[in-house]
């Protein structure tokens, strides 16, 4: 074991946060499944949703130790090299027209020879941001106009969203905003961030109002973004409603300490009980006290980014951390908004702890990425001083102190 250990670099804490994530997640998953075990397997047999669950898990962790063992500089040429990937991949995606309803449902392809269906989605979301930063980091300290960074920062953005927003608005807007905030805490200019913010909702507008006038001409899922809005503003009765409903009786039978784990009611009723709804099945078992202590994981997680980020001596580290990390904490908290309806539904996992293959592996290789920025500073640190002495105890609680870490960043 002390072997293993040896050889995992980076941040122990965001280690031990991933694996605790990890584990709690088998117990909803497990639970939460028996309601696709009657409906598409027949027997109501959980064991292989589990089995698949730990499957996606192991990949998951190799490949965050892998990621996490190249030295992050390396990914800025990366970035370089997969952004033609993935808009290749992304058109390869809508080409296929899958629709549900009526709906566009072309979010995956399936992977040849292995038969694992994959959402280019999520991995164009890491590679557009670490391409970002690495924009933002090249042109730091450099006073450039609106026009020089049209083509090398904002064509790639707006290409890569548009090719995501037919089929999953949610995803195209969460990573709109994080990118927003990035380039925002990277020193580019506010009055060009007004003026992209401004030109990315007139696109919106625009794609909209051409999909309600040519209704037919191309899937699309503007009805589906315009009902879920309506029924979170006006509360009418949706399928979408139904499954709030649902998720606030579940998170109702919790109570503080919960009904136990695998005891859950509401799951078989929830149809998205093992993914988008999962932490309201996680409350009806845990009660408050389990929903409380899981968004603290997550609360933890994101101090340590702030650390991790705060300790990187250059802007390319700190941008990086912030990018691929950052967006894994909001989509937990828009998940656990949805759940208890302070947020429209928006089809977005709790990762780490949903089930699903793609969700999984993509955040793994985010927590990659921020582990080996973690590393390469806990390597250069013990070059620097490799007894670990600090000179002072205010050092120590400076290091280890979020609030104080803050602070500084705001000054």
């Amino acid at each position: 074991m002390s072997k293993i250990l040896s050889n995992i670099g980076g941040d122990r804490v965001i280690w031990a946060v991933v694996a605790l994530l990890a584990l709690f997640s088998f117990l909803p998953v497990y639970s939460a499944s028996s309601n696709l075990a009657y409906l598409y397997g027949g027997d109501g047999n959980t064991f292989r949703y589990l089995m698949k669950h730990f499957a996606h898990l192991v990949l998951g962790f190799a490949i965050m130790y892998g990621v996490h063992k190249i030295p992050y500089h390396y990914f800025k040429g990366l970035s370089i090299i997969m952004l033609p990937v993935i808009v290749v991949l992304l058109l390869v995606t809508m080409a296929q027209n899958t629709t549900i309803g009526g709906a566009n449902a072309s979010r995956w392809i399936r992977i040849p020879f292995v038969g694992v269906t994959f959402q280019t989605s999520t991995l164009a979301a890491v590679v557009l941001m670490t391409y970002v930063v690495r924009y933002l980091s090249k042109i730091k300290d450099k006073v450039i106009t609106f026009k020089e960074s049209i083509l090398p920062l904002w064509a790639p953005v707006f290409v890569v969203l548009i090719l995501i927003l037919p089929a999953n608005f949610s995803t195209a807007a969460i990573l709109f905003a994080m990118i927003v905030m990035v380039v925002f805490l990277g020193g580019y200019p506010l009055k060009y961030i007004a003026l992209i913010v401004g030109s990315g909702f007139l696109v919106l507008a625009i794609f909209v109002l051409s999909a309600k006038a040519f209704p037919g001409v191309f899937p699309n899922r503007v009805d589906t973004w315009v009902s879920r809005i309506e029924n979170f503003v006006d509360g009418k009765d949706t399928d979408e409603d139904y499954q709030v409903e649902q998720a606030k009786i579940a998170i109702s039978r919790g109570g503080i300490i919960g009904k136990g784990p695998g005891r859950s009611v509401q799951r078989n009723f929830l149809p998205q009980s093992s993914s988008d709804f999962i932490y309201a099945i996680i409350i009806e078992e845990w009660g408050l006290t389990g929903g409380v202590f899981l968004m603290s994981l997550y609360i933890l997680l994101l101090l340590r980014l702030v650390i991790v980020a705060h300790k990187c001596t250059d802007v390319f580290g700190k941008l990086l951390v912030i990018a691929v990390g950052l967006p894994i904490v909001f989509q937990a908290l828009i998940n656990m908004a949805v759940a208890v309806e302070l947020f429209p539904v928006t089809g977005q996992t709790l990762p780490l702890i949903s089930s699903g293959g793609t969700s999984i592996w993509m955040t793994c290789l985010a927590i990659g990425i921020v582990l080996s920025v973690s590393r390469e500073r806990t390597m250069i640190s013990e070059d620097e001083d490799p007894e670990g002495s600090i000179t002072s105890e205010d050092e120590i609680r400076n290091e280890e102190n979020p609030l104080a870490i803050l602070s500084e960043i705001y000054e």
